[in-house]
């Protein structure tokens, strides 16, 4: 199972280069924003996690360029939390232009840490309960 989230953002200047075009490494803070947005709204945001003691470090990321994105282009972006047996949050990502066609699209994993940066193993209670409430694990 799948759960998904879509956000706009809005390309400013200062994220474009000279030729006008969205620079390359401003894709994965759009994931992010992506991210962030996801998490809000389905109550596993960075906030929630650190409520708990946790982090949740990025361990990889994949970023696919397909189109470039301008200064003023509204951008959509597509977050889809890709379920797991295992300990961590794996997301994917398309982003489209205001034309519907697809830019980039992505990967990020992240995963637990503790307070003091040690990598948890077992799922958390936070995320364990987060699984149940939308439909993932059995009540």
């Amino acid at each position: 199972m799948e759960i998904k989230e879509i956000s706009k953002i809005k390309i400013r200047f200062n994220e474009v280069d000279s030729l006008g075009i969205v620079w390359h490494g401003h894709y994965i803070a759009y994931f992010e924003e992506g991210r962030e947005h996801f998490g809000l709204k389905h109550g596993i945001s960075y906030l929630d996690v650190k409520s708990h003691g946790l982090a949740t470090p990025i361990v990889e990321s994949v970023c696919k360029h397909k189109l470039p994105l301008k200064y003023g282009d509204i951008a959509t972006i597509e977050t889809t939390f890709v379920d797991s047996s295992a300990n961590k949050l794996i997301f994917t990502y398309k982003i489209f232009n205001p034309e519907g066609k697809v830019v980039c699209t992505g990967k990020t994993v992240q995963v637990f840490i503790d307070e003091k940066g040690i990598l948890v193993l077992n799922i958390p209670p936070l995320f364990e309960a987060w699984k149940k409430k939308v439909g993932l694990l059995a009540k």
